[in-house]
This record gives structure tokens, sequence and C-alpha cells, in this order.
């Protein structure tokens, strides 16, 4: 190993021994910045979480068709004869009970939030028989599946814990009908978790729909049959339809609260960051002007002025370090796992998620406290090193 660097680390020994002397202000810039990285960390595990969501709620061999020109479910319409067609298909995966397709009908339920009392928009789902099918992960946890043909639904685990009243047992009032809530049940944290059930002609029925759904959600034989289930329904002069794979649809959907979620939580960051450089900077220059006379002594004694910088960076590295490692714990115990419910701009209804602190967010925190860290210590540091000896010796 070099001078230098041999250099460096006895004079970095040296300052974290002394650091118990400047512990108020080592302290002030720790803190600040365990809660960027407790701020950065927890806004970004929304994204994470939502995305979780939207992961787990997209299968790349199944399909969700709409009709040419919709953007969305709400702005869909089908009719009986064009879901007949789509059904129809080679492409489309079959078992002993037909088809795995389940054409759907989805309106908007107002339903008070647990947290605040306020109506929100709830998604409620008209189904066919294959639904549950459709969604791998499904499975009942609380009573049983709905009775086709019935004013029963099930809820989704997801929107009982957000929501009032969802609870197995009630009966609700929506539109101009009364609906039993007959079980609950969960989808591995999927969109689906989000939404109420219940079959989609009684749904028809319930608000005047006739016989027309808006989407038809189909399980296709494989996942490279999706270019050929859209090309066969864009050649058949029966239907007008735009089809999607799900994974593509859930990821168009989402793509405006992710960039928000995004925007918002580099924003507060950046910040909550500017005030942590301010907060290291000052420990720092603190840290220096209290050992002015023991840098000077170390220069006199052949100590070279970049091991000087070098230890004062790494001191602000290592407060950076600290400071990051605790935020993480915080931002992990304090999120991770959190459920909430957001707005989906696609759909303009609640999504119900959970936080989801992740190792890459958590490397993503601590990557930004070091940057931090070396921000703060940088100009500190060319003081140290540029300070001339005699004036440090002077020094009382």
């Amino acid at each position: 190993m070099s001078g230098p660097a041999l250099q460096a680390i006895a004079i970095t020994a040296m300052n974290v021994r002394n650091m118990r002397e400047r512990i108020a202000s080592s302290l002030v810039a720790l803190i600040g910045i365990a809660g960027v990285v407790t701020v950065l960390v927890g806004v970004l595990s929304i994204r994470e979480g939502f995305r979780a969501a939207l992961d787990y709620s997209g299968s790349p061999d199944i399909a969700i068709v709409l009709r040419g020109g919709a953007t969305d479910e709400l702005s869909s319409g089908l009719g009986q004869d064009q879901v007949r067609v789509i059904m129809d298909s080679p492409y489309i995966a079959r078992d002993a009970d037909g088809p795995i397709a389940s054409a759907e009908l989805y309106v908007i339920v107002d339903v008070p939030l647990k947290s605040t009392g306020t109506a929100a928009n709830v998604p409620f789902r008209g189904v066919g028989p294959n639904a549950p099918k459709l969604r791998d992960n499904f499975r009942i946890v609380e009573g049983r599946m709905f009775v086709p043909g019935t004013f029963e639904v099930i809820v989704g685990v997801g929107a009982a814990e957000a929501f009032d009243g969802l609870v197995v047992g009630n009966t609700v009032r929506w539109g101009t009908t009364d609906w039993t809530i007959v079980g609950m049940f969960e989808d591995k944290g999927s969109v689906s978790e989000s939404e109420i059930w219940t079959d989609a002609t009684v749904l028809q029925g319930a608000y005047n729909r006739g016989n027309s759904y808006q989407s038809v959600r189909a399980k296709l034989t494989s996942a490279e049959a999706l270019t050929a289930f859209r090309d066969s329904l864009s050649n058949d002069p029966r239907v007008n339809t735009k089809v999607y794979s799900e994974q593509a649809f859930y990821e168009e959907q989402s793509e405006g609260l992710r960039v928000m979620i995004n925007g918002l939580g580099f924003f507060v960051a950046l910040l909550m960051g500017l005030a942590a450089i301010f907060a290291a900077l000052n420990t720092m220059y603190s840290a220096v002007s209290a050992r002015t006379r023991e840098i000077a002594t170390l220069r006199a004694l052949g100590f070279g002025p970049f091991p000087v910088m070098v230890s004062v960076i790494a001191e602000a590295l290592l407060l950076a370090l600290v400071g990051s490692a605790l935020g993480m714990l915080i931002s992990y115990f304090a999120f991770n796992g959190i459920r909430a419910s957001t707005l989906n701009f696609g759909s303009f209804t609640q999504l119900s998620f959970t936080f989801n602190v992740t190792s890459e967010l958590l490397v993503q925190g601590l990557i930004y406290a070091l940057v931090l860290g070396f921000l703060g210590g940088l100009l500190p540091s060319l003081r140290a090193a540029r300070m001339p000896i005699t004036t440090g010796l002077r020094e009382l």
C-alpha cells in the first residue's frame, strides 16, 4: 500500500476516534441523511407496491379484448354477437367447459373509505363462470363463491381492508339493487383484489346494460399466439376490436401514476437532500475548524494534503453510511407491508396495494446517502487540504 494511502487511513482512524467530541453536529448530519433516506424509500415503496400489484395481475398468455378505439374498459363496449365471435377463436385455450374466457362488464360504485369516511370509486365487475380460471392465484378465503343468477357478490381482500362495510354477510345497496356479500377472495395482491365481483348477466340487468359487455378476458393457447389472435380478429369484419396482452394493458393503465410517484419521490428527496448536504457541510466545516492546529501539525510532520482531504471525505461518508442504515431500518419497519389505496388514473377507481420496500430501493437509498455525504464533505476537505501550515500552527 502506498504512503499517501497509509497516511489517509491513519488520519481517518484518528478522526473517527475523535468524533465523540463532535457528537452534536455529527448527529445533526446523521439524522438529516436518515430522514432523506426514509422519505425517499417510503415514497418509492408506493411505486413498487403499485407495480407489484400490476405485475401479479399481468400474464403473457392472457389477452384482454376491448372495442376498437377504446383506451380502457369504461370506454369500451362489445355486443353479445361480437363476444361469441371472439370466444370462437381457435387461439383461445379450451377445457371440458369450453373456451377459457370471460365476457365482463365493469361499473363503478361509491363505497366509503375506512380511513376518511369519504366516498370513493370502487370497481364492480360482472364476470363469467370462467373468471377464476383466468387469475392463477385466485382463491376464496372467506365465505363462498356467488351463485350465478342471484344478487350475490364477492369482494377482494384489498377492497375489504380499504373500504367500509365490505364484510361477508353484509347487504349493501348499489344502484337500485340490494346485494349480499357472500365471500371474500384473494389473488396474490393483484388488481383483482381491489374489485367487487358478481355474475355479469345479473349486473347487466341491474344497470340496464342489455346484453352488452365491455371486455373479454381470454386464456390463449400460448403467449406466442397473441399476435395471431389479434390479427385474426382484425381481419374479421364482424368485430371491431383492440387486443392487449394482460401485461401490456396494465402497464398502459398505470403509466401516469408511476410517472407521478417517481417524480414526487425524487423531488421531495432532492429538496431534503439539499438540507442534508448543508447539515453535512456544517458538520464537516466545524470538524475542520476544530482540528485546524491538528491538521497543520500533521502536515508539518510530512502528511500530504491529499490524505488530509481523503480523511475528511471518509468521515462524511461514514456519517452518510450510518445515517442511511438508520433510514433504511426506519423505512422498512414503518412502511413495508402497509395496505393502502390510491387513485388509478387509467380507470379513475381506487386501487388497493401494499407498500413494498425492496432491496433495490434500499440500495438506491444507500447510494443517494453516500452521494450526499460526499458532496457534504468535499468543500470542507478542500479547505483542510489547502490550509497553510503556518496559519494552522498559530491557532490556539
